[in-house]
């Protein structure tokens, strides 16, 4: 009997831990703001609805010398994202990746890219459920004198009644999942993935 209350207890205890853990995941996700500032480039995680739009636009007001779109299909062409406007920046400075197919990838390549053109800071544009994930990749990743601004594209779920919505509920957990997982591995191998 003293064992099933024992076990009981702890079972009770990781579920309070967890909750704990998911909510403050989930607040400092809608904490997250958009910076003002001007960066070496924009670097666009490329999927979600209306992040290479909003990227192009930084582009274009200067904020950012270039503009990477990471993640982006391989048979979509540079054309088919970035339209040329009379009288508005070119896009002689716009990079495409088309290779990788996930975030830890999107971060790896996108260093590859970005430190041949000595990038030395970046606004880090990805949908608001994602960036706190992408942001412990991207600074694992990176040589740590660069610096990384997070620059959330609002999207779904979206902050006034997310927790009414299963599909918002489960997309945030799933995200809370991924992103325990990494910062568990990278407590066993910080670093590692460095360049």
């Amino acid at each position: 009997m003293a064992l099933v209350k024992g076990l009981f207890s702890l079972v009770i205890l990781a579920a309070l831990v967890l909750t704990v853990l998911f909510v403050d995941f989930v607040y400092k996700t809608f904490s997250v703001r958009q910076r003002d500032v001007r960066t070496d480039a924009v670097v666009v995680l490329a999927g979600g609805k209306g992040r290479i739009e909003e990227g192009v636009r930084l582009y274009r007001e200067g904020k950012g010398e270039r503009l990477f779109l990471i993640g982006v299909d391989p048979s979509v062409r540079k054309s088919d994202l970035f339209v040329e406007k009379a009288g508005q920046r070119g896009g002689d400075q716009v990079y495409l990746e088309n290779v990788s197919r996930n975030t830890l990838e999107n971060a790896i390549l996108a260093r590859q890219m970005l430190m041949q053109h000595n990038v030395r800071s970046m606004l880090l544009l990805t949908s608001r459920y994602h960036m706190k994930r992408s942001l412990l990749l991207f600074r694992q990743v990176f040589p740590r004198d660069v610096a990384i601004y997070p620059y959330p594209v609002t999207s779904n779920p979206s902050t006034e009644g997310w927790w009414s919505h299963g599909g918002s509920v489960r997309l945030l957990f799933s995200e809370f999942y991924k992103y325990c997982l990494f910062r568990f591995i990278f407590l066993f191998s910080p670093g590692e993935l460095r360049g």
